[in-house]
């Protein structure tokens, strides 16, 4: 082998792809809840074939698999089906890759020009019983809950939706948005969108932001919707120069809009922070005329170069409270710590997403490394400051954690966290289950998957 040669660390290990769709009844040790009943689906990067420029592949770019664990009488049944978006199908047809890694133009087969390149790997939703793959670029693609046999998109959103919509708990609707919107690439371009109840989607609005950013979440409230707009910037000039299509710009500063969810987009007003950037909120709410959000916030962008091209700077998030104050004068976003633990893919019980939250858990990296080491699960009661950690052995990780209320009238935080954790010695994956309140215990049962779950991005629990 070329000694030079790069192995690129999103296609080994348990970044490896797994090409098999398989069914399997899980062994399983410790006593899965009777009341716990319905499915944690998870999503994430798989691709189908090997990379065109495998040195250069990004693990964003990797074809979406859905896994999902079936949960039933104290049994668990695995399945996990490729998301058979058009891109996977023309490769699929052709028996290799076709794509550049992210829709790269330049390693991009003749075969693939014009065609649909979406990759539906983010996030996987359903809303008004339809099970819904995101991802940052192209429309939701609809898949079958059960047989997780693929639809296709679902055109009446009329264009890209993000990963990360919110569900108002106490209407039903579904509140979205949309960035890099426009006929060009890489643009400022946003939308605003909302699904009622019933899935019929009721607004797509249009507007400019301050400058174009991977905006890959927001922050919803009762009656305000907040877009943060940090300086990873998405650029189409620096892309036709052969440098990063997204990059951390720090000078760009750090701007969130925020509007009423029943106003028009020319309302939005526009707060600033200093430059950080934020993957993922915890949750939020609002009191009176102030706006609370709980993020994990990084003082740069991981995973992204600088605009240069150079290797961007080693970061990792931690949980604060941004304080928007809507009577007073000022734009300044306040600021206060939560946490001092490194995490990521922080949630909350979703009955009380837009509400004041007491609860939050997260996948957490103690050794404070900045390489995101997701090996540890926490939980944090916000009202006793109380936070519990549990530990998984050295080299094992865990997925995002997802909260299941133990029944619908539960108090807040009475269920259980179900994770997906990657055991390093075995080469292989548990679906575990963990009391929401005692996660230091550990998990109180497993089930036992005979392979590897390849790491991914988010999921979902749903009941049925």
């Amino acid at each position: 082998m070329d000694g030079n040669v790069r192995i690129n660390p999103y296609l080994s290990g348990n970044f490896a792809p797994v090409r098999s769709e398989d069914d399997f009844e899980l062994s399983v040790v410790g006593e899965i809840p009777a009341d716990l009943r319905g499915a944690l689906l998870r999503i994430g990067p798989n691709p189908q074939f090997e990379p065109r420029d495998p040195e250069h592949h990004h693990w964003f770019g990797g074809d979406g698999m859905v896994h999902g664990f079936y949960v039933e009488d104290g049994k668990v049944h695995y399945r996990n089906r490729y998301v058979r978006t058009p891109k996977w199908e023309l490769e699929h047809e052709h028996g290799r890759a076709l794509f550049g890694s992210m829709g790269d133009p330049r390693t991009t087969d003749p075969l693939a020009v014009g065609n649909e390149g979406g990759v539906a790997n983010t996030n996987i939703v359903c809303h008004a019983g339809r099970l819904m793959a995101l991802e940052e670029a192209h429309p939701p693609f609809v898949m079958d809950l059960k047989s997780l046999e693929s639809k296709g998109y679902a055109r009446d959103y009329q264009g890209r939706v993000t990963a990360h919509p919110k569900i108002d708990p106490t209407t039903g609707e579904m509140v979205w948005f949309a960035y890099g919107v426009g006929e060009m690439p890489l643009s400022a371009g946003m939308s605003y969108g909302v699904t009622a109840a019933d899935g019929t989607v009721v607004r797509r609005q249009e507007f400019q932001a301050p400058f174009a950013s991977m905006v890959h979440d927001f922050m919803t409230t009762q009656n305000h919707v907040l877009f943060p707009v940090l300086p990873l910037t998405g650029s189409l000039e620096r892309a036709m120069k052969g440098l990063p299509p997204f990059a951390w710009e720090p000078d760009k500063g750090a701007y969130v809009g925020v509007m009423r969810r029943d106003a028009d987009v020319s309302t939005i007003r526009w707060f600033n922070a200093p430059a950080c950037y934020v993957f993922h909120p915890l949750n939020s709410w609002e009191e009176g005329d102030k706006l609370f959000c709980d993020v994990m916030r990084y003082d740069v962008a991981p995973l992204f170069p600088k605009a240069d091209g150079s290797p961007g700077d080693k970061a990792a998030a931690r949980l604060v409270r941004w304080t928007f104050d809507l009577a007073s004068n000022s734009d300044a976003i306040k600021e206060e710590p939560l946490d001092d633990l490194d995490g990521e893919f922080p949630r909350v019980d979703p009955r009380v997403e837009t509400l004041k939250h007491r609860h939050g858990w997260y996948a957490a990296d103690p050794s404070g490394s900045k390489t995101v080491r997701l090996n540890s699960i926490a939980h944090l009661d916000l009202a006793t400051g109380k936070r519990q950690v549990f530990e998984l052995d050295a080299g094992d990780a865990t997925s995002e954690p997802v909260f299941v209320p133990r029944s619908a009238d539960a108090a807040e935080g009475d269920g259980w966290i179900t994770a997906v954790i990657y055991r390093a010695g075995e080469d292989r994956s548990d679906f575990a289950v963990f009391e929401g309140q005692d996660i230091a215990r550990g998990p109180i049962a497993v089930a036992k998957v005979p392979r590897r779950v390849p790491f991914g991005f988010h999921g979902n629990w749903v009941g049925m």
